[in-house]
């Protein structure tokens, strides 16, 4: 027990040091790309750096599994320079059991960050999303999805239109018993319109079946409405807005992901992306699992027998590859050519099996 707390400890204290190595060097790349998007816009070194530490959370998120096998390669390499390895071999320890320790606390970091760090990067990704879009946009057009069904906003200059819809197209393109509610610059309503079909095409609405409200022009609107067949109202938004109103899966906290994708479906939205998303997050400590087990069995052997800059080049080519085929299988899921769960699964556990495969050839065998 003692043995393996020491290895925990020392491998957990080695992904500390590696992620702030990354973070030194991916911060200030990421501030400068921050500054050449924000360029002309009238921000300055405090925005770049504000939106640059929003998105470094993020960054790391993402590469983890990367820090994770540069870590277990540290660990295993430093206790073969030390000889600390012949010792641990010599107690009667096989050298999967010497990796089962490192093994388990990679998979206790990957449901810390689950439970911690995922709803931290969901907070700052999301708002690193709104600051990028109001430097980057002059329209106000948000989407959100709740139980009462779809909500846009559409607006320029002049005013503001909220819609709201109680179901969509997949790609949001066309919108079934919607409302408009235009607004002017001042906020005060001007009119209303309740439309059993709403077609979003270049520029404006086709609303069928219309039935308009003039608000501001008649003090009794209900007598003055009017009910047309077809009817268009201007519109500022695409549908290309409209898909990237959603964000990314990760600005949404894996906790909230199961109704939100609740409420992708009924709004009648593909979920598809976000399923993916969260089948591959709960396969985070199989992924970071499988990363120290590659490290180690590269990386366990005495390096006096020479070769250990080839192995551990090795290893990192075949954590580099496996951590791509996860990505790819993510695409693959998200464009409906896989299953989801071979596409979130099937690349970690296949990489333990491999993994530990090389362990007991090479070192129990």
């Amino acid at each position: 027990m003692i043995l393996s707390l020491y290895l925990a400890k020392r491998f957990l204290w080695l992904n500390v040091l590696v992620a702030l190595v990354f973070t030194g060097l991916l911060l200030p790349i990421d501030l400068m790309e921050q500054l050449r998007r924000l360029d002309g816009d009238g921000a300055g070194f405090t925005d770049g750096f504000r939106l640059a530490m929003l998105n470094l959370p993020g960054a790391l998120y993402q590469i983890l599994p990367l820090i994770v096998i540069l870590s277990a390669l540290a660990l295993f390499l430093s206790l073969s320079r030390s000889s600390e390895m012949v010792v641990i071999r010599s107690s009667g320890r096989s050298a999967l059991h010497a990796a089962m320790a490192p093994v388990a606390a990679a998979m206790l970091l990957g449901i810390a960050v689950l439970l911690v760090v995922n709803p931290i990067v969901a907070a700052t990704q999301a708002q690193y999303e709104r600051e990028i879009t109001r430097w980057k946009t002059d329209v106000s057009s948000v989407l959100s999805v709740s139980e009462e069904g779809v909500w846009l906003r559409q607006g320029d200059g002049s005013g503001q239109t909220v819609i709201r819809a109680a179901r969509s197209s997949l790609d949001g393109a066309v919108l079934f018993d919607a409302t408009f509610l235009a607004f002017d610059g001042n906020g005060t309503p001007v009119q209303r319109i309740e439309a059993g079909r709403a077609e979003l095409s270049r520029g404006e609405w086709l609303l069928e079946n219309a039935k308009m409200w003039p608000l501001r022009t008649s003090d009794n609107p209900e007598r003055d409405a009017k009910t047309v067949a077809i009817a268009t109202l201007p519109s500022t938004l695409t549908q290309d807005q409209i898909r990237d109103s959603f964000g990314v899966p990760s600005s949404i906290p894996i906790f909230q992901l199961p109704a939100f994708i609740a409420q992708l479906d009924a709004a009648g939205f593909s979920g598809l992306k976000h399923r993916v998303w969260l089948q591959m997050e709960l396969a985070t400590p199989l992924m970071l699992a499988a990363m120290v087990l590659i490290g180690a069995a590269f990386s366990m052997r005495q390096t006096r027998a020479g070769g250990s800059g080839l192995m551990v080049l090795t290893a990192l080519l075949l954590g580099f590859g496996v951590f791509f085929l996860r990505n790819f299988a993510q695409i693959l899921g998200e464009n409906g050519q896989l299953p989801i769960a071979l596409a979130a699964w099937t690349p970690p556990i296949a990489a333990i099996l491999v993994a530990s495969g090389i362990i007991l050839h090479k070192e129990d065998g």
